[in-house]
């Protein structure tokens, strides 16, 4: 295993039963995640996107296979072990926010403040995805996507090593959703997070370093963006 791997994931299958249907997710999976590098997974509703993030960030587990985060084995791991590797290494950005109403952007950021190990200051990360000038402002009173950059700031707010982010545009339209790209380009790029980002946008991928192609629970090519692009000049 190369020094700079960070993910090692081998013969990853996931099947879920439902009845007597079985529904392949997953079909024997292998992806090496490296340090500081941006992933694209680009797919169909249905490729196998989502099942794949959520594995290797141990929200859910594998049929068959093994998936290593520096040499430490997840497959073998038990809740609490897998609980201790989500709230140190990772973080998670999804569609829709989920932030608390009640909480102005600093607040959301300071629930995971208080529970990391050697966080940054919710105005540091609030100021990393641009959004110093409104940590006092309640959800309501921000845009969709000034609320996705604070749900970005809470996750890297505990510096994680992997961010990993579950169609972080989806709700949102062309132009916000440049925005919050731009967001994740700034964090990969200064903090040196392994950044993973999920979507069926094939425009989206010209800002990764390579971008993972799924389809039906298989990687059907791995390429790179020729050239690749800054956020900022993409249209989609």
């Amino acid at each position: 295993m190369k020094p700079d791997t960070v993910f090692r994931a081998r013969g990853l299958s996931k099947i879920y039963v439902m009845g007597e249907v079985k529904v392949h997710a997953l079909r024997k999976v292998d992806l090496d995640l490296h340090a500081h590098e941006m992933v694209v997974l680009l797919g169909a509703s249905g490729s196998g996107k989502s099942t794949l993030v959520n594995i290797l960030g141990g929200l859910d587990t594998a049929t068959e296979g093994e998936v290593l985060y520096h040499g430490q084995d997840l497959t073998r791991a038990d809740d609490r072990a897998l609980t201790e590797f989500r709230r140190q290494h990772v973080g998670f950005v999804f569609q829709f926010y989920n932030l608390i109403p009640s909480l102005t952007a600093r607040e959301n950021v300071q629930i995971v403040t208080e529970i990391a190990r050697e966080p940054m200051a919710p105005e540091e990360a609030l100021d990393l995805v641009g959004l110093g000038r409104r940590m006092d402002h309640f959800p309501a009173q921000l845009s969709g996507g000034e609320q996705q950059r604070v749900a970005i700031a809470r996750a890297i707010a505990k510096r994680p090593a992997v961010l990993l982010c579950d169609e972080p545009t989806g709700a949102l339209d062309s132009q916000t959703g440049v925005v919050v790209l731009e967001a994740l380009e700034r964090v990969n790029r200064e903090l040196g997070t392994t950044t993973v980002i999920i979507t069926h946008n094939a425009a989206q991928g010209d800002i990764a370093d390579r971008i993972v192609h799924l389809k039906d629970g298989e990687i059907t090519g791995i390429s790179t963006p020729d050239p690749k692009r800054q956020a900022r000049d993409l249209t989609w």
